[in-house]
C-alpha cells in the first residue's frame, strides 16, 4: 500500500488542521494514493521540555476525528523513540517501511533533529531517499490553532473554541461516585473521571449536550460545602437512572457564569433552577 502523508501532532483536528488534510486528500487522489497522517502519542513539548500539555484530544479522540475527516491511515510514533531522526532518516522509515511516496508539508511545519528550515532543503533530502514532498500555503481563512484555543477554553470562551474547532469541545469521562451533595437539594450529579492531561475548562458553570439532552456542568471545588479538590459534575434535568460506571460524552455549549460560594444549600438550589432555565 502506498500513501501520500502529512507530519503533526493534530491535537484537536481544529478547522486549520482540516485545511491540511483536506489538501492531503486531493493530492493522494491526484496521485492514486492513500491518504495517511503521521502523529505522536504523546506531545513533543512533554518530551523535550518535560512539560505535560494539556491535551484539547486524548489519543483515540484524535485517530476518530482524523478517520472523521476522511483520512484512510493514522500511523502513531511515540515521540521519544524517534526524536533523534533527522529529517532525511525519518523520510526514509516512512518511505521504507509504512509506503509513504508522497509527503505533504504544511507551509510553517519542520521535523526532524537537524531542525531544517529551508523547503528547499527538505526537498532535495526527499530526492535521495526517492519520495515527492510539496508544502502548503497558509490557510487564508481560520485562525484555527492548538495553541488559541486551549486559551479559549482556559477562560471559558467555549463558542470562541468550538467556533476554532469547527465542532463542540467534548469531555468523555467515567461516573464514580462522589459526595451526593445534589442528591440532598433534589439536583442529582454524576461526577466524572476525565483521562489524564486532557484540557479542563476554567472553573465555572456550563450549558452543554449529553445523550441528545440538554445539561448544566459544573467545573470547580464547590465552595459551598466546603469542598477543595476541583470536580466535573454533571446534572440531566428530568433524568432518572443510574449512570454509576458509564462512559459520558459532555459536549460544551456555552459558559453560564462562574462557579460561586451561597450562603446555604437553599440558596445554591435556587441557582441552580435559574441555571436549568438558562439552557
Amino acid at each position: 500500500m502506498s500513501y501520500a502523508a502529512t507530519i503533526g501532532f493534530f491535537d484537536g483536528v481544529h478547522t486549520g488542521h482540516r485545511y491540511v488534510l483536506e489538501r492531503l486528500q486531493q493530492t493522494a487522489c491526484e496521485h492514486g494514493l492513500r491518504s495517511a497522517v503521521v502523529v505522536f502519542a504523546e506531545h513533543p513539548q512533554s518530551v523535550l521540555q518535560s512539560k505535560q500539555v494539556p491535551l484539547l484530544t486524548t489519543p483515540s479522540e484524535r485517530e476518530a476525528l482524523l478517520h472523521q475527516a476522511g483520512i484512510d491511515e493514522v500511523l502513531s510514533f511515540r515521540f521519544a523513540d524517534v526524536q533523534a531522526y533527522s529529517a532525511e532518516a525519518f523520510m526514509r522509515l516512512l518511505h521504507e517501511r509504512y509506503g509513504v511516496n508522497l509527503l505533504v508539508m504544511g507551509y510553517d511545519h519542520r521535523f526532524g533533529s537537524d531542525r531544517l528550515t529551508d523547503f528547499a532543503a527538505y526537498q532535495t533530502l526527499a530526492e535521495h531517499v526517492g519520495l515527492s514532498i510539496l508544502r502548503l500555503p497558509q490557510n487564508p481563512q481560520s485562525e484555527a490553532s492548538s495553541t488559541a484555543i486551549r486559551q479559549a477554553l482556559l477562560q471559558g470562551e467555549i463558542e470562541r473554541a468550538n467556533e476554532l474547532l469547527g465542532y463542540r469541545y467534548s469531555l468523555t469521562g467515567e461516573v464514580v461516585a462522589g459526595r451526593q451533595i445534589g442528591r440532598s437539594i433534589g439536583f442529582p450529579t454524576a461526577n466524572l473521571q476525565l483521562p489524564e492531561h486532557k484540557l479542563v475548562p476554567a472553573v465555572g458553570v456550563y450549558a452543554c449536550e449529553v445523550m441528545g439532552r440538554k445539561a448544566v456542568l459544573n467545573i470547580g471545588t464547590n465552595p459551598t460545602v466546603q469542598g477543595t479538590e476541583r470536580t466535573v459534575e454533571l446534572h440531566l434535568p428530568g433524568f432518572e437512572g443510574d449512570l454509576y460506571g458509564r462512559k459520558l460524552t459532555v459536549r460544551l455549549l456555552h459558559y453560564l457564569r462562574p462557579e460561586c460560594r451561597f450562603e446555604n444549600l437553599e440558596a445554591l438550589r435556587h441557582q441552580i433552577e435559574k441555571d436549568i432555565a438558562a439552557l
